[in-house]
């Protein structure tokens, strides 16, 4: 059981990590840039969302930290298709198709980045069709782009006051060390993951909630922190709540970046069916907290409480709306 003190040290430490400062970084580029959730097509989601049709079309990317490519070059090809497809996933999705950016010391290098990228493309039926490549690099660096389509929006900007919090997570793996990875898909069948994946636009189609963030860089902290900002609230996290995987310390979870891991936000009335959908899929997901009025993400226990990021004092990505889009809400 944590005490007062080192609940507010859990605090501290999470907000120092070097996940939650990755997502800080993310404000000078918004504002350099000059973007904003206020913005036609509102920056600071998974994917970006565009009006087409009797839906949206979704566009994302990711790029990949260096020193995660040289060393597990086979994962970072395979997370390459496997990130990307959650953030369209977490936005109400399905994927289309993926391009992707190599650089490398020589094609033998290339090579098992880009084995991993095809693993994943075809365990998730995702089409690889181009993109750009270099083999004449000092060094290996890579990324991917994603396309993919919604008939109704799961968004980081319609968490609302009154709401619950959601976590749903696939516990069945282990982690990719020495990296925050928790991995629970290589080896997982094809069938069982496309079928995981198809759990987020169904809830968003049935409307059984509005809000959603993918679980990535920064853990369930640093997603909740930026689910709270584009959405202009407060998030308070039961510790106690959250699916953890045994023996795996609480501070190190909380920083997890996990192979299928979501944040949404819920009505109360629809708690039950929304947990349901993931159980039947042997998911674990809980209610973990409370969206309320305010500008804090604070973690709970027993002890007390403790603010981990007050928007008040600081941004953390930069991209919250000065007020709520029209066009981007699918209430």
């Amino acid at each position: 059981m944590l005490s007062e003190v080192a609940l507010t040290g859990l605090a501290e430490k999470l907000r120092q990590s070097r996940g939650i400062a990755a997502k800080a970084d993310i404000a000078a580029v918004a504002a350099a840039l000059d973007l904003s959730g206020d913005d036609a097509i509102a920056v600071g989601d998974d994917c970006a969302a565009i009006p087409d049709g009797d839906g949206y079309t979704l566009f994302a990317i990711e790029g990949f930290m260096n020193e995660f490519v040289a060393a597990d070059p086979w994962f970072a090809g395979w997370c390459g298709a496997m990130v990307n497809i959650s953030d369209v996933a977490a936005m109400g999705g399905r994927p289309t198709a993926i391009v992707n950016a190599i650089w490398s010391n020589g094609a033998d290098n290339a090579a098992p980045i880009l084995e991993g990228l095809k693993a994943a493309a075809k365990t998730f039926g995702v089409p690889v069709i181009g993109g750009h490549t270099n083999v004449r690099s000092s060094q290996s660096q890579f990324a991917v782009a994603i396309l993919g389509r919604a008939r109704r929006l799961l968004t980081s900007f319609d968490a609302r006051a009154g709401d619950k919090l959601i976590a749903a997570i696939d516990l069945r793996g282990r982690y990719r060390e020495p990296f925050a990875n928790w991995e629970a898909a290589t080896d997982a069948p094809a069938e069982r993951l496309r079928g995981d994946l198809e759990i987020l636009p169904s809830i968003a189609e049935s409307g059984l909630a509005l809000a959603a963030k993918d679980i990535s860089q920064g853990g369930i902290i640093g997603t909740a922190a930026m689910l709270a900002e584009c959405s202009k609230v407060a998030i308070t996290l039961d510790l106690d709540a959250i699916p953890i995987p045994d023996g795996v310390p609480l501070e190190r979870w909380l920083l997890t970046f996990p192979s299928f891991g979501y944040l949404l936000s819920v009505k109360p009335d629809h708690i039950d069916e929304t947990l349901a959908r993931f159980g039947q899929r042997g998911i674990a997901a809980a209610s973990i907290g409370e969206v309320t009025t305010g500008t804090s993400v604070t973690i709970r226990a027993a002890a007390g409480r403790a603010t981990v990021w007050d928007f008040s004092q600081q941004p953390l990505i930069g991209c919250a709306p000065d007020q709520r889009s029209a066009q981007r809400s699918v209430a």
